[in-house]
């Protein structure tokens, strides 16, 4: 059975306090401990208060690297643009935030290698990747559809992929890429963040299924050797 342990909150703004404060505490062991960090984080509307209120540690924000753990296949002017939120917070506090779609690729694999090769250039593990999760399993971009079990069974020293969701969300029809299951299982940290009774009712169940589950969230934390927190909204 996954290893995880959960963190209810009441409130939004109590979540919020408590992951900043778990997100600076990664980043300050990592610049004490090599001197630079590596994050990916979210888009989406669930961390916006969290990143309200890590905006204002003091942190050394120069030092941090910020990719996100997926994105839309959308040109960074979109607000589909998983990129443009992020950067919205933190390139103003100098942190260097790094983009994976590529806007001239011919189309959603070839956009996936594109983001492969982007993050081959940046010095790997993540210090942090941080997971939200959808109604049917998904995490990060890795969706139910044609290019789950390649998303799944990437090789290690496939970070990257492009992907299809099948079928496509209603509020974001569009191709994706995304960390694939190895590069988000080589992080140091991992969480989840999320709310609701219906989607931990499904997080529940595929945690306790893990490598049989059906959805992708059961799938991609199955072989992960780390104890997974997951903070949660009542």
């Amino acid at each position: 059975m996954i290893e995880a342990e959960w963190w209810d909150y009441d409130s939004p703004s109590e979540m919020a306090e408590a992951v900043a404060g778990d997100v600076g505490f990664i980043v300050e062991s990592a610049l004490d401990a090599r001197g630079e960090a590596l994050l990916a984080l979210p888009g989406g509307t669930t961390p916006v208060p969290i990143y309200e209120k890590l905006v204002k540690a003091k942190l050394n924000w120069k030092k941090v690297t910020i990719i996100p753990t997926d994105d839309r296949l959308v040109p960074v002017s979109d607000p589909l643009s998983n990129i443009a939120m992020i950067a919205r917070y933190f390139l103003p506090l100098g942190a260097r935030v790094v983009p994976i779609v590529s806007e001239s690729a011919a189309d959603y694999k070839a956009a996936g290698n594109a983001a492969n090769a982007r993050l081959g250039d940046i010095k790997w593990p993540p210090d942090l990747v941080w997971l939200g999760m959808g109604p049917d399993g998904h995490v990060a971009s890795i969706f139910p559809g044609p290019d789950l079990n390649d998303a799944i069974e990437a090789p290690a020293s496939r970070r990257a992929i492009g992907v299809m969701p099948d079928p496509m969300p209603d509020n974001a029809p569009v191709a994706r890429v995304s960390l694939t299951r190895s590069a988000i299982l080589s992080a140091r940290t991992l969480i989840i963040v999320g709310s609701g009774d219906s989607k931990r009712a499904v997080l529940e169940e595929a945690l306790e299924q893990g490598g049989k589950s059906p959805l992708p969230v059961g799938r991609v934390l199955a072989e992960c050797e780390l104890p997974v927190d997951i903070h949660w909204l009542s």
